[in-house]
């Protein structure tokens, strides 16, 4: 397929995606603004799961990115086009974010969401309001409402920011051939990764974690670098496929590119449990109150059947096929493994995010429980729908792949 024929098709794909994007953030927003009206927050969790599910895609294509660039790795090359494509979602994925943060502002319980925003808000499990609260009091410098919003400004400022840079040094590669651009996307990855960590730590911490603002983890910033890079390398290799065969990157994606990519959906499969199990075995030797519970509420109201998927759907099914070379090489598998591992994903966000406690009105607490919300299911592919459409917008803008990259020719006749 030509040049010219891939756009129309990318151009023809991106429409029918912002079609659906629009109709499922519709749908969602009805929820929202239910949610909003109602006093009830898990429509807004609902948001919140679409723009993660999607945010950590991107965040992951912006680490793999920089990693390459680092350690000068020439095979991805033709691969790393696609992720600058998909850098393209970071501006979106903000402005989406928007809505949470006026909740915030403009209901009459700032803490809907996240309970700490509100110092009148009671503390299910406890004896008073936040405000009360000892804990909330200790954390303050940090939860506060103007230093969150900050915060999340700073954070998709910098996803958004390094991403845009290092596009537009590939891009401008493709016209000038400067390969100062190359040396200048090195050194500006060297900085960059350490940002995107700190931040990629900041944002799952404000959005994710601080929904139960009682708990500590120390390694839950990992934990989100570690899901993050298998949705990246899942997304990639479904990416890298559709277009292999309809022919943007016909006869150019081989099947050596495949299995490295197969290799590290492995290597980060074990990390993800390596992360997980570590995070959950330090806290049950501890057995600080402080840290527990969040365990604990998860093996109750239905949260423990999602646990053992997580255990035997996320990690282990995907270890065991992962292990096989032709899984790794036999396109329709790695894509139905991709699939199932961006399914199961899905699911640790939501196991992260939804579960919480609920005051009983009595000084206890209830446990949210397990449920799956028709706003869930529109909000990831609102979201989604809308990300595809500035993916596809953006491959009008660019080489298909980077034509003029120093490393272009080693990636084209890259074999195992």
């Amino acid at each position: 397929m030509s040049s010219d024929a891939t756009q129309v098709y990318g151009k023809k794909a991106g429409g029918i995606a912002l079609v659906i994007g629009l109709i499922g953030l519709a749908v969602a927003g009805v929820g929202f603004f239910q949610g909003y009206n109602a006093d009830d927050p898990r429509p807004l969790m609902s948001w919140l799961i679409g723009i993660a599910f999607w945010l950590s895609m991107a965040v992951g294509m912006l680490f793999l990115t920089q990693i390459w660039y680092v350690f000068h790795a020439r095979w991805p090359t033709i691969i790393r086009r696609q992720c600058e494509h998909f850098f393209a979602v970071f501006p979106i994925l903000f402005v989406l974010f928007i809505p949470l943060l006026v909740v915030t502002y403009t209901h009459d319980n700032p803490g809907l969401l996240w309970k700490w925003l509100n110092p009148e808000n009671v503390v299910p499990g406890g004896h008073g309001t936040v405000a009360d609260d000892p804990l909330a009091q200790w954390k303050s410098p940090y939860l506060n409402q103007t230093f969150f919003v900050v915060r999340t400004v700073l954070v998709f400022a910098v996803f958004t920011g390094l991403a845009y840079i290092l596009r537009k040094m590939s891009f401008d590669t493709d016209k000038t051939g400067n390969i100062n651009n190359t040396h200048n996307a090195r050194r500006l990855s060297s900085a960059g990764l350490f940002l995107c960590a700190v931040f990629a730590t900041v944002g799952a911490i404000d959005w994710f974690k601080s929904l139960e603002y009682h708990w500590f983890s120390t390694m839950y910033g990992v934990w989100f670098f570690a899901a993050s890079m298998r949705a990246a390398l899942s997304a990639l290799i479904i990416i890298c496929v559709i277009l292999a065969s309809k022919g943007y990157l016909k006869g150019i994606l081989k099947q050596a590119h495949r299995y490295d990519i197969g290799c590290m959906m492995l290597a980060f499969t074990i990390f993800w449990a390596y992360i997980s199990f570590s995070q959950y075995f330090i806290i049950y030797n501890a057995n600080i109150p402080e840290e527990t519970f969040w365990y604990n509420i998860r093996e109750k109201a239905g949260w423990w059947t999602i646990s053992m998927c997580l255990v035997f759907g996320h990690f282990l099914t995907p270890f065991l096929f992962l292990l096989w070379y032709k899984t790794k090489v036999v396109a329709w598998r790695t894509v139905a493994l991709a699939s199932w591992i961006l399914v199961f994903h899905v699911i640790d966000l939501y196991w992260n995010i939804v579960p919480g406690k609920l005051d009983d009105g009595h000084h206890g607490y209830t446990v949210r429980p397990f449920s799956v919300e028709i706003y869930d299911i529109f909000a990831i592919i609102g979201v989604g729908g809308v990300c595809i459409w500035a993916f596809c917008n953006s491959m009008k803008k660019a080489e298909p792949i980077p034509v003029r990259d120093p490393n272009i020719v080693k990636s084209l006749n890259y074999t195992e």
